[in-house]
């Protein structure tokens, strides 16, 4: 089995924070190398994504990385979660650009993943692993392909050590995305994220947000099962783990799944595998 890993989110509510605990525990069976916890912009930054890297680390005993985003964090935030992470044990860091939270005018003090990147660099040396993201089907905000590239490259040049993808269900897109990369320079590991599918409805409010494309046959079959969870579940497993299949065969490095914090549709493209 190749290196796997999970992301999770912040929890807010009793509740959450219960689904989290649980599926913490169930997947934590699976031994991934290690699991991610979102950055929770707009006044959240420095309660809940700490709170959960350490939850998960000292309770579940899991290797837990934090993202950090240039939304909403000044240069003292940022340094200030650097040296808590540090101390917490945590040696692999998320840089991303963010999106910007709703209501808020103005990011933070960085501009691009490119300057978050540089500036951790700067205040921690080598100590942590950093990782960026990367779009097989391009940011939905890029002027271009092309530009799209040069924003990934730049960001390794600033001293990233690896790259997570946003989700996709092309094959393709990622062999070409990795070989384009590659044309630029981009040497680093570029592992693939993958979304299980079990609810059609979110599939498709989440694909809208981040610009991956739905293909049109699996949106169809997935419509024509209505409100048959079952039915989509045991398809969506199928289609996944064929598309992880493919991913390995072109040489992925690993897998990152968005669980959405639930282990069921993991699960079952795992299985699968």
């Amino acid at each position: 089995m190749p290196a796997i890993s999970f992301e999770f989110f912040p929890p807010k509510t009793d509740e959450q924070r219960a689904q989290l605990d649980a599926t913490a525990a169930v997947l934590r069976q699976r031994a991934p190398e290690y699991v991610s916890v979102t950055f929770g912009a707009g006044g959240s930054t420095l309660s809940y994504t700490p709170a959960t890297v350490r939850l998960l680390r000292e309770h579940h005993g899991l290797e837990t990385v934090p993202h950090l985003s240039c939304m909403g964090g000044t240069r003292d935030e940022i340094r200030a979660l650097l040296d808590l992470y540090r101390d917490l044990g945590c040696r692999r860091i998320v840089a991303l650009r963010g999106d910007l939270p709703s209501g808020m005018a103005a990011s933070g003090d960085f501009r691009h993943a490119s300057e978050l990147v540089r500036f951790i660099r700067e205040e921690t040396g080598d100590f942590f692993r950093i990782e960026v993201a990367g779009y097989p089907e391009v940011h939905p905000q890029a002027e271009s392909w092309e530009t799209d590239l040069r924003h990934l490259a730049e960001k390794v040049r600033a001293g990233a050590d690896g790259v997570i993808t946003q989700y996709f269900f092309n094959a393709d897109a990622y062999a070409r995305f990795v070989e384009d990369a590659r044309r630029l320079g981009v040497e680093v590991p570029i592992v693939p994220g993958v979304l299980p599918i079990t609810n059609y409805s979110q599939l498709r409010r989440f694909s809208e947000m981040c610009g991956a494309e739905i293909p049109r046959w699996i949106a169809r079959r997935l419509q024509a099962m209505g409100d048959d969870r079952a039915a989509i579940r045991a398809f969506g497993a199928e289609v996944v783990a064929g598309l992880c299949r493919r991913l390995l065969e072109l040489g992925a490095p690993g897998l990152h799944f968005y669980t959405l914090n639930r282990a069921r549709g993991v699960l079952a493209v795992l299985e699968r595998l």
